[in-house]
């Protein structure tokens, strides 16, 4: 039995496949603790998971339609590395007081790393999405040297200036949650470990009306995530207008947390929560902002993608949809309901694309998944206690 600790940021997609690899883990009879966002993690793990609470910044507002560099300089200044600063603390007291085999630290949990470098405890980077993977700074060396510093000045802060690896890519090994039928050809640096997405039951507290699927008509599923309410509403007006001029021929079941939706057509289903997971079970396609845990639940399942790519990763995913000919791709500002309608008409009736995404859903499930993330941390624990008693 070894211990393995979760080094997770305060995000629903960034902790949702970990709690699929924690689960695996302990499931083999393992130990297994998280530092993080108490409340977060209570509610996506278990209320009976082992959480070693991390604090959190003040949160600073994101200006919208920040796009490019400033958007990346935003990123790492105003969010990822003051959620470092903040974690570091609680980061230290996880490690001392749970004495873990291996840590498993989120790419944007940057302290997980760090720390774990600095104490000598062998870390493994959980990669959430694979934009990282393809070294989007590879173009702007000044951008790279920028991040560079501010990595070298929080190591100093949080972890003693001890260590030297990048803490988003660990030399032990990168859990990577994709295949290369969706990541492409691209080189990829260091040991990384594509073990397709880790997929696992969660929790839900929507009380989804199923009965409104029976009817047989081609059904779609929309959702913008959980992170970009503000930057939505006037998208889901729009898809929510271009639905209901497919009336008779589709349907669709919004995601709208923000409420910001008024009244629509029959034919369109708004729900502030919906169960994704089963969702995805019962429609034939899905629009979305190419979120890489959406986009990899979605494909899955099989199902053909029409993607409105927003910020960060998204545009990255979005092109690895588009590159592996599982969907289509359109500009988010300039989506109106004829571009939209025209695109979801085609994913729902061109057959190519749904055999693209079944192509990728295959290589999903050959992967192992969950499984072999678990066997890779296995391994590594394995290694430290050979090591230990050498």
């Amino acid at each position: 039995m070894a211990r393995f600790l979760f080094v997770v940021p305060p995000l629903v997609g960034h902790v949702n496949p970990a709690t699929g690899v924690a689960a695996e883990l302990a499931a083999r009879g393992h130990e297994v603790a998280w530092a993080g966002h108490g409340e977060l993690l209570r509610r996506l793990a278990g209320a009976d998971a082992r959480v070693y609470p991390c604090a959190l910044p003040p949160e600073t507002a994101r200006p919208p339609g920040l796009k490019g560099p400033a958007a990346l300089q935003f990123l790492w200044q105003d969010f990822l590395i003051p959620l470092a600063d903040a974690m570091a603390p609680g980061v230290h007291a996880a490690i001392g007081a749970f004495e873990p085999d291996v840590v498993v630290a989120d790419q944007q949990a940057l302290a997980g790393g760090l720390i774990a470098e600095a104490r000598g405890v062998p870390w493994v980077t959980s990669a959430t999405t694979s934009a990282e993977l393809l070294d989007p700074l590879a173009g702007m060396p000044k951008v790279a040297s920028w991040v560079g510093d501010l990595l070298t000045a929080l190591r100093s802060r949080i972890a003693d200036g001890r260590g030297r690896a990048d803490p988003r890519f660990s030399p032990h090994g990168v859990l990577a949650f994709t295949t290369r039928e969706l990541l492409g050809a691209a080189t990829v640096a260091g040991p990384v470990w594509l073990v397709g997405p880790s997929i696992t039951a969660r929790p839900s507290t929507s009380d989804f009306p199923w009965a409104w699927l029976d009817a047989p008509q081609p059904t779609v599923l929309v959702s913008l995530g959980t992170a970009n309410t503000d930057a939505g509403a006037a998208f889901l007006a729009t898809v929510a207008a271009a639905f209901a001029g497919l009336a008779g021929r589709a349907r669709a079941v919004i995601a709208d947390p923000g409420g910001v939706l008024g009244e629509v057509a029959p034919n369109v289903l708004v729900r502030p929560e919906v169960p994704q997971l089963p969702l995805l079970a019962r429609v034939d396609a899905v629009l979305c902002h190419a979120g890489h845990n959406t986009v990899c639940e979605s494909l899955w399942h099989g199902l053909p993608l029409v993607v409105a790519p927003i910020r960060d990763d998204q545009p990255i995913v979005a092109g690895q949809v588009v590159d592996a000919g599982a969907g289509l791709r359109l500009r988010f500002g300039r989506a109106d309901a004829p571009r939209i309608t025209t695109a979801v008409d085609a994913v729902l009736t061109d057959p190519a694309y749904r055999l693209a995404a079944r192509r990728i859903a295959a290589s999903f499930h050959a992967a192992g998944g969950s499984p072999a993330a678990a066997g890779h941390l296995e391994q590594l624990a394995k290694e430290r206690t050979l090591s230990s008693r050498a």
